[in-house]
Formats: C-alpha cells, sequence, structure tokens
C-alpha cells in the first residue's frame, strides 16, 4: 500500500498516543468529559459492556467496565496519568500508552491541535 499526502507513513505519527484505560461504567463518562474539558485528550471512545477478571488482593473479581481509548499526545502523557489517578475511583487504574506506527495527517493535526490549549 503507497503512502499518501493524506496518509502518514511508518515512523510519521510520533507526537499522538493511544491510552487506554477502564472504568466502572457510572464513572467512565465523567472521566472522558473531564479528559476532553480540559484539552488533555482530544477525545475519547467509551465502549460499555467490557468485562474485566482480575485477581484483586488474593481474590479473583469479575465486573463489568467501560474502556476509554484517550488520544493525547506525548507532550501530555504525563499530565494525563496524573489527572486521570486524581479523578479514578480505582485504587490502581488501568492505564496503558501506545504510540500509533502511522495515521492519517488531518487526524493526527487535529489531535494535536485540540489538546493545545484554548
Amino acid at each position: 500500500m503507497e503512502t499518501t499526502e493524506t496518509e502518514t507513513g511508518p515512523g510519521d505519527a510520533p507526537e499522538v498516543r493511544l491510552l487506554l484505560s477502564t472504568a466502572p461504567p457510572g464513572k467512565a463518562r465523567k472521566l472522558a468529559g473531564a479528559l476532553v474539558e480540559e484539552r488533555l485528550a482530544a477525545c475519547v471512545n467509551l465502549l460499555p459492556g467490557a468485562r474485566s477478571v482480575y485477581r484483586w488482593k488474593n481474590d479473583v473479581l469479575d465486573e463489568p467496565e467501560t474502556l476509554l481509548l484517550i488520544k493525547t499526545t506525548l507532550a501530555l502523557v504525563d499530565t494525563v496519568r496524573s489527572r486521570l489517578g486524581e479523578l479514578h475511583p480505582y485504587e490502581v487504574p488501568e492505564m496503558l500508552v501506545f504510540a500509533p506506527e502511522s495515521g492519517l495527517s488531518a487526524y493526527l493535526a487535529w489531535v494535536a491541535a485540540e489538546t493545545d490549549g484554548p
């Protein structure tokens, strides 16, 4: 597949980051709203209906959750991590950071613009 003017190639999207987190269904919308309102994320997709089976303090738990896909920039990852820790109801919230290999140039520019302050 050829790279076009509107699509970046491998390694051309170094500033945008995708963060994954989960939250209780009743709290996910508030977390997403705060991150976008504070311009720490350009967009947060909420994927309800997830179930997490995990070990916590020697118990195996099975809980409903909402998956959050948080789009931000490399420069804001530490700030998002800190803010998520402040707002999140979990003692140890999930936060995984991924760097996209490539993406649509216009979308990457939009993420950067929306997280660049008012």
